[in-house]
């Protein structure tokens, strides 16, 4: 599997606050937390993000609460990847049992522009910069969190098992 988007760019330590403000915690419709993804950072990012498009970031991405509406609304708003420095741990598992694909891979992240077109390899760990010609790597998806990424997040995954025994 491999995904190409376009990058958007943000900084260290964004937290749950800035990737979906309070006020919007009073639902858990995808949808509507979509229309108001990265608001604490960039008030009109839902209007630019494109399906397939990928956010970058720097360290600590995903900080702050606990928060399972963070990575649903990423998801919800099409962004096929986050590609960071490094991520807050609940967070990083937060992002898995929701189906949201992340990577850590600083390199990346100090190099690749805004704009950028990237295509992504999470099997083999490999970010391309198409724009710059430039490859990157980050610690491959190992094959379990891969299955629960193609079954769409934790839930998914283990109804599916469940159906299958």
């Amino acid at each position: 599997m491999s995904i190409e988007g376009v990058v958007h760019r943000f900084g260290d330590d964004i937290d749950t606050d800035v990737i979906i403000p309070a006020p919007y915690l009073v639902t858990s419709d995808p949808a509507e937390l979509a229309t108001h993804v990265m608001e604490g950072a960039d008030p009109e990012f839902h209007s630019k993000v494109k399906p397939g498009d990928i956010l970058i970031a720097g360290r600590n991405f995903g900080c702050g609460s606990s928060r399972e509406h963070a990575p649903i609304a990423i998801k919800a708003a099409q962004v096929a990847c986050v590609i960071a420095s490094s991520f807050a741990r609940i967070f990083y598992r937060n992002a898995f049992n929701t189906g949201l694909l992340i990577l850590e891979a600083p390199e990346a992240v100090e190099e690749i522009k805004a704009g950028n077109r990237v295509k992504v390899m999470p099997e083999e760990g490999i970010i391309e910069d198409l724009t710059t010609g430039r490859e990157y790597r980050a610690e491959p998806v190992p094959p379990f969190m891969q299955e629960l990424l193609n079954a769409g997040g934790l839930m998914n995954f283990m109804m599916q098992k469940a159906q299958d025994d």
